[in-house]
């Protein structure tokens, strides 16, 4: 049979039986856009989850107090863990190029009428290095800032919308919980880390807020590796084992009462956790694709078994098996098309 006559027996079979060919249709159609759909979405699912730590570079990492379970029962909260004394102790190390403690402040941001409840953080100057955050106007927290426990802050975009609208906010005094503060600075849109909004943020030095609050530890600290950040990430967790008197010789982070954490183990945990989930909701996208083959291959031994008289008329006048089976996989492919 030739491939017009193929052709156009084929398009004759499907344009018969209308309905149910575009029924048979709709399921392949289902299927392939579930696919598509759930693959779209599994690669920006992925992407938003990486962008969380893609940002703070290969040689980041940040050290959180706390115990994790099984950890050692000498701590009583396990959240005052970091203290002032060690974050001095990391700054010596060779393998460390800056270290910046955080201490959070908590209070509503007033600005005349408007208020906003961003998150309020204590830091130093190398924290913004650490973090990649740059400023867009103004400056940043500087050195003598920290050093004089000035009561100067740096505002991110959200913030700035919300208190000043379209007024540049540098020069401003914004009022947090009970303390003033000068804005000497706005930071560029950063969007958020680690699932946090960093552009809802307040900073102001470090020293200010270890006086307002008088707290003896810090919520937590940045720090940036030299070279070799294995290295370094060891000399870490071994100095605050000691210092903290941690007998782990196993390296078991079950028995510390702190956690480290680097962006890159962040992105190989949660790279391989979005990979996984992608596959999974492919996966069940393929199964609608599957279901509408299944279809086609149901229409279609139908049909073969409603055309018998058909089949038998032209294999009377000469069709070759070949050319019916033939005549069938046409109408199929034509309807998957």
């Amino acid at each position: 049979m030739r491939t017009q006559d193929l052709l156009s027996a084929a398009l004759k079979g499907v344009s018969t039986n209308t309905s149910r060919s575009l029924l048979t249709m709709l399921g392949i159609i289902i299927g392939v856009g579930s696919v598509v759909l759930m693959s779209a979405v599994g690669a920006s699912m992925q992407g938003v989850i990486l962008g969380q730590i893609s940002s703070l570079g290969a040689k980041s990492m940040v050290i959180f107090p706390g115990q994790q379970e099984g950890g050692p029962q000498s701590i009583a909260t396990g959240f005052d863990s970091l203290t002032h004394a060690d974050v001095e102790q990391l700054k010596k190390l060779t393998t460390i190029r800056s270290v910046a403690p955080v201490i959070f402040l908590t209070g509503k941001a007033t600005f005349g009428s408007e208020d906003a409840n961003p998150q309020v953080l204590g830091v130093t100057e190398n924290f913004f290095a650490n973090q990649n955050i740059f400023a867009d106007r103004g400056r940043l927290i500087e050195a003598e800032d920290v050093e004089g426990a000035k009561s100067v802050a740096v505002i991110a975009p959200d913030v700035e919308s919300k208190l000043f609208g379209q007024t540049n906010p540098v020069g401003k005094r914004v009022k947090v919980g009970d303390n003033h503060f000068t804005i000497v600075g706005v930071t560029k849109p950063l969007g958020s880390q680690f699932f946090q909004n960093a552009d809802d943020r307040i900073y102001v030095p470090f020293s200010k807020a270890k006086q307002i609050t008088g707290q003896p530890y810090v919520n937590y600290m940045t720090m940036l590796a030299t070279s070799n950040f294995d290295v370094a990430f060891d000399d870490v967790k071994y100095l605050l084992r000691f210092r903290h008197n941690i007998k782990n010789p196993n390296d078991d982070p079950k028995k510390d009462d702190f956690v480290v954490r680097s962006s890159e183990q962040a992105s190989q945990i949660l790279g391989t956790v979005s990979l996984g989930l992608t596959l999974f909701i492919t996966t069940i996208a393929g199964i609608s694709l599957l279901v509408g083959g299944i279809g086609i291959m149901n229409i279609m031994l139908v049909s073969v078994t409603e055309r018998t008289r058909e089949i038998g008329l032209r294999k009377a006048i000469g069709a070759k098996s070949r050319d019916i089976l033939f005549q069938f996989l046409a109408e199929s492919a034509l309807l998957t098309v």
